[in-house]
């Protein structure tokens, strides 16, 4: 298996060719994509001068990756965060975040739209930097450094000191403790969700264009859920990013919402339909659902889902807003 891992191409081709094995359900492809993403990892470190990084550091995944929610294709989310802060250390590390960026990029994984990868010095600081810039999101309170500020808190260490990844948690826990207003703006900038279903009952597909008749799963299904769920973690201080796993920790939580136990088995079942039903040989294409291809069964328990969902999210916006006096 060595030999299969020696370059970026040969990776891409062994990804290509095992995918279908590991792709029964999303927790099992989740722990592929990790495999795949620490070899390009490893593999960048090694065209990087001797190939030595200068400190202790942490390289860490964020969007569904951090969450394990990637489906078969997932573009990239991810960042450094390094022990010491110095002008050689910032410049190794930065380096390193370009080459695995395009690693990434060669295995088949896309460049992230937003930027949000290890190449983008906003996303590559030592550990003092890191806190000085969270600190720094949560006093400013924009919508794009809530947004960042959300990225953050479903990121993973993927390899090397992922301590540093939970003591910058605890530090956004720390802060939004004493100051309430954090978790208002949070609240805020996920109150608007994509509705899919109609007032009757019905779905309300894309009506024009190259998604025509589809409904979008990443923002009427899956975000409902995300952003509901992850205001709770956030809340509560918890470590976990996968949705579920929050789920599972919410519930051990004294006065945990009761609406959790049908949302767990919803997501996961959500989980599920993407694998089998999303077709779609890019990125982009892999979160629309043609509504038209659904048996009637399938029909039922989506929608279902979807209103849930909805349900949920309402729910939980209700709650913060009741917390904090709104």
């Amino acid at each position: 298996m060595a030999n299969d891992f020696d370059s970026y191409e040969s990776i891409r081709k062994w990804k290509e060719n095992h995918l279908s094995e590991y792709a029964y359900d999303t927790y099992t492809l989740n722990q592929f994509h990790d495999l795949i993403m620490n070899k390009v990892f490893e593999a960048a470190i090694t065209r990087i001068d001797n190939g030595k990084p200068p400190c202790d550091f942490c390289w860490f995944i964020a969007g569904s990756g951090g969450r394990l929610e990637q489906g078969l294709i997932s573009d990239q989310d991810h960042g450094i965060i390094f022990k010491k802060s110095s002008v050689e250390n910032e410049s190794y590390f930065l380096q390193l975040g370009k080459e695995v960026s395009y690693g990434l990029h060669v295995v088949g994984y896309p460049y992230c739209q937003g930027k949000i990868m290890s190449s983008n010095p906003m996303w590559c600081k030592s550990l003092e930097v890191w806190l000085e810039q969270l600190y720094r999101w949560m006093e400013e309170g924009s919508l794009e450094s809530i947004r960042n500020l959300q990225i953050f808190y479903d990121a993973r260490g993927l390899y090397g000191e992922g301590d540093y990844v939970q003591q910058l948690k605890a530090f956004i826990y720390q802060y939004q403790s004493n100051q309430p207003g954090i978790i208002k703006r949070l609240m805020e900038s996920v109150m608007h969700i994509k509705n899919a279903i109609g007032p009757l009952g019905h779905f309300i597909p894309i009506e024009y264009g190259k998604y025509q008749g589809c409904i979008d799963l990443k923002y009427s299904a899956f975000l409902p859920y995300v952003n509901a769920i992850r205001l709770l973690a956030i809340r509560e201080g918890l470590y976990e990013t996968s949705t579920l796993d929050r789920m599972d920790a919410l519930l051990q939580c004294n006065g945990a919402e009761v609406e959790l136990i049908n949302s767990r088995s919803n997501f996961q079942q959500l989980l599920d339909y993407r694998l089998i039903l999303a077709k779609g040989n890019r990125y982009e294409d892999a979160h629309y659902l043609q509504i038209s291809t659904l048996e009637k069964h399938d029909r039922k328990v989506l929608k279902q889902i979807l209103k849930d969902g909805k349900r949920l999210h309402q729910h939980v916006i209700k709650l913060i807003e009741k917390e904090i006096g709104c």
